[in-house]
């Protein structure tokens, strides 16, 4: 089931036109989002911050968004990536729900990225599942730049 109405999933442009779209814009189209009850929100305007300053085009969506909100997002901003920065313990439930929702939409293309405080066989269970990259704190901006921008390309 859609997320939104029908007008919004009958505008997501197939993968050849997407790729077209950023050769001509140039930059990668990121949406960072931060799920859930989380309201720490420093390390994902730190990503935000970084990936600008790469030259991508960074959509931040603000604090308690729902998965629902976080594809709707990706879709009308039609986005490379989603960047999923979660602290609440709660990316079990959330970010395969936001991978399910991506697939229903039909923009399973789209990479995505987790980052926070997760454990490394949840990590390793979110990449079975489709997460491209899972960061953990810490981990240097220069390095999470250099892998959204390997998979974007890829």
């Amino acid at each position: 089931m859609p997320v939104s109405s029908g007008h919004v999933r009958n505008q997501v442009p197939d993968v050849a036109f997407r790729a077209r779209l950023r050769a001509v814009a140039g930059k990668i189209r990121v949406v960072v989002a931060k799920p859930g009850l989380d309201g720490h929100d420093r390390g994902a305007k730190i990503i935000a911050r970084a990936l600008r300053d790469a030259g991508m085009e960074v959509i931040y969506t603000g604090l308690h968004q729902t998965p629902e909100q976080i594809v709707e997002t990706a879709i009308q901003e039609d986005a490379d990536a989603v960047g999923i920065s979660i602290l609440s313990g709660a990316h079990m439930t959330l970010v395969p729900r936001i991978l399910e929702l991506l697939r229903e939409n039909g923009v399973e293309d789209v990479v995505v990225v987790v980052g926070g405080t997760i454990p490394d066989d949840d990590a390793d269970e979110l990449r079975k599942l489709g997460v491209a990259g899972v960061f953990g704190p810490g981990a240097p901006t220069s390095e999470i730049v250099d892998f959204v921008k390997g998979a974007v390309a890829a």
